[in-house]
């Protein structure tokens, strides 16, 4: 993706001909070169950084210590079945049993996908009652069924607004995901603030905002992260994130598509027909279609048209490598259990607020929220088998209401006293610090990595640290729009991304296509814009 500070790139002949440049070797660029190369294109795909995968990937982040992290994005939602059957990949995903675990002082609630007789008991050890387990049955019920009918529309062609609503099928349901604040759903649904803070936090992640937000964006986060897969299970990719796009690189090269790293894109001109992509010290190609796996942004930027505010992200990552799991203070529940699924953390319904009201005055919040997740639970191999011999593990905290404005006047200052809050949050359901159970590196500090919205910028090119992208679109197209436009897309970029095609990846250029996570579609490890490029190019080439 676009960027700075990166070597030479290979020198390649000047003005070489493909029949399509990809701008960026993430995972989505990927999906398109595999597709594109193998229905015969010659191809070509520039990434900046000197590894493919974008924020997909897998490391060693922690000096002399085995262990490949899933560094930046982790778990895997909204990738189609589709996609890895029709590429051949060698790559599979896990499903966790543990659903969440949420603490409560000496308590807490366990959701159990495997065993709906034990979650029952854990709602009625929360709450007193079954009234709240039986309305979440009921709420998941509905967002099971619409996610079985949105779902297969990520990979055709951009419906409308009423032909997705007709593919829905159910007033009530439609009338609650995609016309109301969620906020109002969720009081009325649940009574318990816990209960309710579970539910609200699908809507929150990579997104600023609050339950009653009128422009309704909490809505599409939690679309999209109820949807995936046609049941809303987040599942573990074995071997950490980089197994998936080390399968899409290996896949795109044998499909005969060729994969130049340390490339940086500078710019990007086209006459709508034929397009010229230049790169590194003066490289310069040509192209008749061009797919940009960067942000709206980015691209605007790239073809020298306004761009128009910068996108926001909101978020803390912290990876880190323990010795051994910590004991809760909830003694009823095995670590084991409690961490291999959502660990929540500060995410009480009245907690989230309080949080983003702090967070939007530009305080850093007194009770950051965030969740956790143990990889190495579902998946060992990311570890060497002496680490997992000695039971040493894995965690990943996602934390919220971290916008990035937060740290432009103090970058360091303001993540060390975000993350010392926010492990502080972690502590308080702990038996025991979490700073006791961090291995140690080979020079003897503790295993633990902290990233902003402004690291994410600086490192992977996510605009503003935005994980998205941009906000995230609803999955149709308005009635009547010209060229398939996304309602209300006035994203960064303006022109530039109105013009979304049947596929949703259009742009103000004929041959000028997104493919990464700001297109209509986009956001999360899905591939789906990804293939929706290629389906646009091809479609349009037959």
């Amino acid at each position: 993706m676009p960027g700075r500070g990166v070597r030479k790139a290979r020198t390649l002949p000047r003005m070489k001909e493909y029949d399509v440049v990809i701008v960026g070797g993430g995972h989505n660029g990927l999906v398109a070169a595999a597709y594109l190369a193998g229905a015969g294109k010659r191809v070509l795909v520039l990434e900046r950084l000197e590894a493919t995968g974008g924020a997909a990937v897998s490391k060693r982040a922690f000096t002399g210590v085995d262990a490949r992290l899933s560094r930046y994005s982790y778990l895997v939602s909204l990738l189609p079945r589709k996609i890895v059957d029709e590429l051949g990949l060698r790559f599979a995903v896990r499903r966790r049993r543990i659903s969440s675990y949420t603490p409560q002082g000496d308590r807490g609630l366990l959701v159990d996908a495997g065993d709906e007789a034990r979650t029952r008991e854990q709602f009625v050890r929360l709450t007193g009652s079954e009234r709240e387990f039986e309305a979440w049955r009921r709420f998941y019920a509905m967002t099971g069924q619409v996610a079985r009918r949105v779902f297969p529309t990520l990979t055709e062609p951009l419906p409308t607004r009423a032909e997705l609503e007709r593919r829905v099928d159910d007033r009530a349901a439609w009338e609650a995901l995609f016309e109301r604040p969620l906020g109002e759903t969720v009081e009325e649904v649940f009574a318990d603030d816990t209960v309710r803070g579970v539910v609200l936090t699908d809507a929150l992640i990579g997104t600023f905002t609050h339950a009653h937000d009128p422009s309704l964006r909490q809505n599409r986060c939690f679309l999209y992260h109820v949807i995936g897969g046609g049941t809303g299970d987040w599942d573990v990719p074995i071997g950490g994130m980089g197994a998936f796009t080390d399968a899409l690189a290996d896949a795109a090269r044998a499909a005969g598509a060729e994969i130049v790293t340390g490339a940086e894109v500078t710019g990007i001109a086209t006459d709508g027909a034929v397009a010229e992509v230049a790169y590194g010290d003066g490289h310069t190609v040509g192209a008749r279609d061009v797919l940009v796996n960067a942000s709206p942004h980015a691209l605007a930027a790239l073809l020298g048209e306004p761009s128009g505010p910068k996108p926001e992200g909101a978020q803390l990552k912290v990876n880190m490598l323990l010795r051994r799991l910590p004991r809760l203070r909830d003694a009823a529940v095995d670590p084991r259990e409690a961490f291999a699924g959502t660990f929540h953390i500060a995410e009480g319904y009245g907690q989230l607020q309080r949080a983003y009201e702090q967070a939007a005055a530009g305080a850093v919040p007194d009770a950051p929220p965030s969740e956790i997740y143990c990889h190495s639970l579902t998946d060992p191999s990311i570890l060497s088998p002496e680490l997992a011999a000695q039971g040493v593990h894995t965690l990943t905290l996602f934390g919220l209401h971290a916008p990035a404005r937060l740290f432009a006047a103090d970058p360091t200052g303001v993540k060390e006293r975000l993350l010392a809050a926010t492990l502080a949050q972690l502590d308080a359901v702990l038996a025991e610090p979490i700073a006791d159970c961090l291995a140690v590196d080979a020079q003897g500090r503790p295993c633990l990595e902290a990233k902003s919205p402004l690291d994410l910028e600086r490192e992977v090119g996510l605009p503003g640290g935005h994980i998205f992208h941009r906000d995230l679109a609803w999955p149709y197209a308005p009635e009547g729009a010209s060229g398939g436009g996304a309602e209300g897309d006035s994203a960064p970029g303006g022109d530039v991304t109105r013009a979304t095609g049947r596929w949703g990846v259009g742009t103000g250029h004929a041959n000028v296509f997104l493919c990464g996570a700001g297109a209509v579609r986009g956001g999360g490890v899905s591939g789906v814009p990804g293939h929706n490029a290629a389906m646009a190019v091809l479609e349009k080439t037959r």
